[in-house]
């Protein structure tokens, strides 16, 4: 989820939206052919090895954790159906991937304990998961299964780019590596070939592209050649107890259920479906934290790739005559600021730093990191929202305890840490800490490039000089109070925060009771 000031959705994507309602449905795939072959990038050519047969394919998946509407797996059925080999699905578990805790790993393994069953059920492809460092794993089994081609989906992140470097270098001269853009409705290297200053000078990149990648997705073909290799078993339940046992100090969250059939669920289910129930009102409810139903409650699902954007886009145009402000405002955040986040990951390597900033910014918060601050709190103080603001201390326990934070709330959230910390670079670093330990979705470009606009004014404009922010945008108490009531806010955190505490008590009491040993005395 983005930290930013909301923005109005520019007009053409509106006009682009109308034109997709009439052409898309002639564009239909029955793989990734000629019109959507931008959303492949060849990464490793194979070399064709004398007296060598053609090798089963492997998907690599990492950032698109679903069957369904997921373009890299279309690519890997499509490759292994036409060289007639069989394909299978690798997954690398991580220790704790980038301080990862039991609240997203719990999260990621439920759906993919889905996902395996669906795999197998549906198609009969095989999943393997290995636990361990991926650019070992992974192609160790390429290399043991004699694969020929290694697809991966993409992830602009500095360290999973580095493993693919890696990969190419060790899967050997016959294996092909491709990667495919299987998150971004508009290929991340087709929408932009460089870094983008802001939403404006993206957006109508993406618009102009639209009518050919937002498209509807080709029927999933069945492998023609099923896998005869003995298949993998995995111990789901020991496996979720081992991550919720080394990640218990941020636990699970209740309310967000994982998995596919979850997030279609959530999108267009008759109950809460955003799409369905909720849609009407997010033009006016999404910027005001007391509306909880404003959002669309989406990014959990978008973060694993539980859900593809490109979906949520296609079915929320259907409802556009009903909701036209609503179905824009919901697809400038779905389409253009998601990929405007990844077009900063990936072409600026320094998207977690100062030095990732645009040269203005640097300077003013230079000019001004020495200035006075009236409070200075150390990370621990932050984390246990020990400071004197009640409107802080609500959104950061929000975060800790709800493990998601309001969009509007994160903006004011981020801005105040820059003014209680000691400089920009402590600020920034503690900012990502907190958001990548706790909410639900971090460790996600959008939350990078959220920081990154809090502190270091990416994406935006410089504005009012003024101590601490320099020419950053300014936020405060006073901006708050006059957006929503500030007072409910924090009464409704202080509501949520006990009854999750009261939750968490009653449930190690059951634990507990249910380790004790019966008496074994007979009763009379």
């Amino acid at each position: 989820m983005c930290l930013r000031n909301p923005s109005i959705l520019n007009h053409s994507v509106a006009s682009s939206l109308r034109l997709l309602h009439c052409s898309s449905m002639a564009h239909k795939l029955s793989a990734i052919d000629g019109s959507q072959a931008g959303r492949v990038r060849v990464l490793k050519e194979g070399v064709k090895l004398p007296g060598r047969n053609v090798g089963p394919v492997i998907y690599w998946m990492f950032r698109d954790q679903r069957m369904r509407d997921n373009w890299a797996l279309i690519h890997a059925i499509d490759q292994a159906n036409k060289s007639n080999v069989p394909v299978a699905v690798a997954f690398n578990l991580f220790d704790q991937f980038l301080g990862a805790k039991a609240r997203q790993l719990g999260f990621m393994l439920r759906g993919l304990r889905q996902l395996q069953r669906n795999l197998d059920e549906t198609f009969g492809i095989p999943f393997f998961l290995f636990q361990g460092e991926a650019v070992e794993t992974i192609p160790d089994f390429v290399r043991e299964c004699g694969a020929s081609l290694l697809v991966t989906d993409f992830s602009p992140l500095r360290e999973v780019r580095k493993w693919k470097e890696e990969m190419c270098k060790s899967v050997g001269d016959s294996v092909a590596v491709h990667e495919v853009d299987a998150h971004n409705v508009v290929p991340v290297w087709v929408a932009s070939q460089k870094l983008e200053y802001s939403a404006k000078t993206i957006r109508s990149k993406i618009n102009k592209l639209l009518p050919e990648y937002l498209v509807d997705f080709p029927a999933l073909q069945s492998p023609t050649r099923k896998w005869v290799s003995t298949n993998q078993v995995v111990n789901w339940e020991d496996l979720i107890a081992d991550v919720l046992r080394k990640g218990a100090e941020v636990p699970e969250l209740e309310w967000c259920v994982s998995g596919e059939d979850a997030a279609s669920e959530l999108l267009l289910g008759s109950k809460n479906g955003f799409l369905t129930t909720r849609l009407k009102n997010y033009a006016t409810d999404r910027n005001n934290p007391l509306k909880l139903k404003g959002l669309s409650g989406l990014s959990p699902y978008l973060h694993f790739g539980q859900i593809s954007a490109q979906r949520c886009a296609l079915e929320a145009r259907t409802f556009r005559k009903l909701h036209p402000q609503s179905v824009d405002a919901f697809l400038e955040e779905l389409i253009v600021r998601r990929e405007l986040a990844d077009n900063y990951c990936f072409y600026q390597p320094r998207y977690d730093s100062l030095e990732g900033a645009w040269q203005w910014a640097r300077n003013t918060l230079a000019e001004h990191a020495g200035d006075k601050r009236e409070n200075v709190y150390t990370k621990e103080q932050l984390e246990k929202a020990k400071t004197a603001d009640p409107l802080w201390n609500a959104s950061q326990l929000e975060m800790v305890h709800h493990g998601k934070m309001h969009g509007f709330m994160r903006m004011y959230w981020a801005k105040k840490i820059l003014e209680w910390t000691s400089g920009p670079a402590e600020a920034l670093s503690v900012a990502i800490y907190l958001n990548d330990k706790y909410e639900i979705d971090g460790r996600d470009p959008n939350g990078y490039v959220g920081c990154m606009w809090s502190i270091c004014g990416v994406h935006d404009q410089g504005w009012r000089e003024r101590p601490i922010f320099g020419k950053i945008r300014y936020m405060n108490y006073a901006g708050c109070k006059r957006k929503f009531d500030v007072d409910c806010y924090i009464a409704y955190v202080k509501k949520l925060v006990g009854e999750t505490k009261k939750r968490k008590a009653e449930s190690l009491a059951s634990i507990s009771a249910a380790k004790e040993p019966r008496s074994s005395k007979l009763e009379p």
